[in-house]
């Protein structure tokens, strides 16, 4: 009993609890063929009810449960988020498998926008039970392990479609398989005594500052790091040990105290100009990013319609996964001034990656299409860890956290109104191909088989690139305007240097 009570009470019980469960809630084989199952025999729905009728409500329903999700997840301490998450998975499988409705399937989008809002329970989780020394090397490992899962499943779900191994829906009776894993892992996890905002515990870890993932690393990031939230450090402390919280209370607070701590939490983070630009571009970019991922797979299906074009989903996803993660691996061993020249990166990439759309767009290829989203992927995967370590720089892990939240916030409602005004049936209602000409003739101009590329022009993915486009002339601009200004204060303090006094004249 007491060998048992020293394995719980290690960080190790814990971290690897959590990697277990993220490894089986993540294995999602059908998932790069989703869009061929619901247009095929097995739910015979149509491509404009799936785009334009039952993906939106993902996007309504992840922005509407955020914010509830976010408070309850710290009141209830994490772990009960964890599990109901799990749950919630489940239920958005079964009724993937069973029910064939279109009203069946929002309810489903419904569900596994909960999904993803309780993403923040499994990323917070390890930060209450694990000792600061011990945040990075735990959150590596849960990251990690969750990569492996979405990489794991991509191939998988590749394997057996390629080969035949298994239908759609036996592959889905085998992720429910894999959740019902994951359910007792998740139930087996401690219950943590503490929270970053209801259950506080002041230390002196508060003036830590933490890595773009969340993690705390007092001396590496304040030397890689140039952003600073134009706040005296002295003063932040001051303001911190003056919440009337003691340096070793634990307790429960108010709502009416968390919520207006977090909102002079808000106003001083947002009061650096510099934490806003980047918060700008990571609220645009995560927009954008989301809407391709979520209808890439309507715009592969309809490229090349005389191919099978689905079949090679599975490894695009999984390759585009590894691929990302050895760029953000690889961004760690640049050496770069990034409060100079961030800007201007974010603005370069971002173009490159309108670029990419673009190319998916007007080249009727599957391989071009798969390249371009490959090389999207990837540069928003490097631009967005960028953006989180020079944000994360100067914070301490509450106030990162309120960042990353706002910042997520701020994305999903700028996609809610693209999706309403762009992709929902009751707004433009684009499609991504086959509806263009029915739409071009209701106003007198017919579109011959060789003009369909122009007619293009009005559909969803011209939007998006056209979207980063404008991130990355707006950028672009401003990453100019920042690298002259410091050049120019370089040269000012150089000529206001004084005189080397060390020579004597006779």
């Amino acid at each position: 009993m007491e060998a048992v009570r020293r394995l719980q009470a290690d960080w190790r019980y814990p971290t690897a609890l959590l990697c277990i469960y993220g490894f089986f809630s993540t294995v999602k084989p059908l998932e790069p063929f989703l869009i061929p199952y619901l247009t095929g025999p097995d739910k015979n729905l149509t491509t404009a009810q799936v785009n334009n009728q039952i993906f939106p409500v993902w996007t309504y329903s992840y922005l509407s449960v955020l914010v509830p999700v976010f408070l309850l997840t710290d009141w209830l301490r994490y772990k009960p988020v964890v599990v109901f998450q799990c749950l919630s998975l489940f239920t958005t499988t079964a009724m993937l498998l069973w029910l064939r409705s279109v009203a069946a399937m929002q309810a489903m989008q419904f569900f596994y926008g909960v999904v993803t809002a309780s993403e923040v329970a499994y990323f917070s989780y390890i930060y209450s039970v694990v000792d600061l020394k011990r945040y990075r090397k735990a959150t590596s490992y849960c990251r990690s392990v969750q990569l492996l899962g979405y990489t794991a499943g991509s191939v998988l779900g590749q394997l057996l479609v390629s080969f035949q191994l298994m239908s759609y829906d036996n592959i889905l009776v085998f992720t429910l398989v894999l959740t019902s894993i994951a359910l007792p892992v998740a139930c087996l996890l401690p219950m943590p005594q503490q929270s970053m905002f209801f259950h506080r515990r002041k230390s002196g870890t508060e003036g830590i500052r933490t890595h773009g993932d969340g993690t705390v690393d007092s001396t590496e990031l304040s030397q890689g790091a140039n952003v600073s939230l134009e706040e005296p450090r002295e003063e932040k402390v001051e303001k911190e040990a003056g919440e009337g919280v003691d340096d070793i209370e634990v307790g429960a607070r108010s709502c009416s105290q968390v919520l207006l701590q977090l909102w002079r939490d808000f106003y001083q983070c947002y009061s650096s100009r510099q934490l806003l630009y980047w918060s700008v571009w990571w609220a645009m970019a995560t927009c954008g990013y989301n809407q391709t991922v979520n209808y890439v797979q309507v715009l592969w299906e309809h490229v090349q319609p005389s191919q099978n074009v689905s079949i090679y989903n599975g490894g695009v996803e999984a390759l585009s996964n590894l691929l990302s993660a050895a760029t953000v691996y690889g961004i760690g061993f640049v050496e770069v001034r990034w409060d100079q020249w961030g800007e201007l990166a974010l603005g370069g990439f971002s173009g490159l990656g309108a670029a990419a759309l673009f190319l998916m767009t007007f080249i009727g290829n599957i391989w071009v299409c798969y390249g371009g989203y490959i090389l999207f992927k990837c540069l928003y995967t490097l631009l967005i860890t960028i953006a989180m370590y020079q944000i994360a720089a100067d914070l301490t892990t509450e106030r990162y956290a309120l960042v990353f939240g706002v910042n997520n916030f701020g994305a999903l409602a700028l996609q809610t109104i693209i999706t309403s005004v762009v992709v929902d049936s009751s707004g433009l209602g684009l499609s991504i191909i086959p509806q263009v000409r029915s739409r071009i003739r209701n106003v007198r101009v017919r579109c011959s088989a060789d003009e369909v590329m122009v007619c293009w022009f009005f559909l969803q993915f011209t939007i998006y690139a056209s979207y980063f486009s404008l991130i990355a002339v707006v950028f672009s601009l401003r990453g100019l305007f920042t690298v002259w200004r410091s050049d120019r204060e370089s040269t000012a303090a150089v000529q206001n240097e004084p005189p080397d006094c060390d020579q004597h004249t006779f």
